[in-house]
């Protein structure tokens, strides 16, 4: 039976690729590079996690020397200043998952590996729709010493609940994380965000078009 649903990125929540890329755009605009990420060129630079690493790949790949972590600690408060002007919807189906969870007492995670400022920062643009304490444990990048794909971060939720591997399901949006999840031993099922919608995904995860309670179903889950 299972005990727990792990949210395992931002993007399982809400789609924020098209906001990040142009808060990007912005980022290399002030820094005087003539740099310009279309939908496509970022949809192929979202393979590869970590914005600071994005920045210095294309860098190197066009053989320009950047302050990759200057660009994108830029290009992260550009974007908490476009989360505070536009807000943020969650993706279908997550407001009714969180609610079932909670019906039936099982606990809930939300397992990133970004920043807890970026966290926070997701959280306030939502607003009333969804507050953090609806989670009983929320995972961030200072936690760990090895991000996604690594599965260290769900280790350490694990660890943290006291639930076995074989008693939580992962909901990822990325090839990346839902490679962490499964690497942790988890039932891994996933709502690939928009820009990540071609790109290829583990075999083992199961991939849906719509996230909704029928996961709960499928998997008989129930609280002890």
């Amino acid at each position: 039976m299972q005990k727990a649903i792990f949210f395992g990125a931002i993007g399982t929540l809400v789609e924020t690729s098209d906001l990040q890329r142009r808060a990007f755009n912005q980022s290399f605009i002030e820094m005087g590079l003539d740099w310009y990420w279309d939908t496509a060129t970022y949809a192929d630079l979202l393979t590869r996690s970590g914005g600071a690493r994005r920045v210095a790949d294309f860098a190197a790949n066009l053989g320009e020397q950047v302050d990759a972590d200057t660009v994108h600690a830029r290009k992260v408060a550009i974007f908490d200043e476009m989360l505070r002007r536009e807000g943020l919807r969650l993706r279908e189906g997550v407001r009714d998952v969180i609610d079932t969870v909670h019906n039936r007492g099982l606990a809930l995670g939300f397992v990133s590996s970004t920043s807890e400022e970026q966290i926070e920062a997701i959280f306030a643009a939502l607003g009333n729709e969804l507050d953090s304490a609806a989670f009983n444990f929320i995972a961030d990048k200072s936690m760990v010493s090895r991000v996604k794909p690594d599965p260290e971060i769900y280790e350490i939720a694990l660890d943290q609940l006291g639930i076995a591997k074989d008693e939580v399901i992962a909901i990822e949006d990325s090839p990346e994380s839902a490679e962490a999840a499964l690497r942790a031993g988890l039932m891994t099922y996933v709502t690939p965000g928009a820009l990540h919608v071609r790109h290829d995904f583990p075999a083992e995860a199961v991939i849906l078009s719509t996230l909704s309670t029928d996961i709960l179903e499928q998997q008989r889950i129930a609280a002890e």
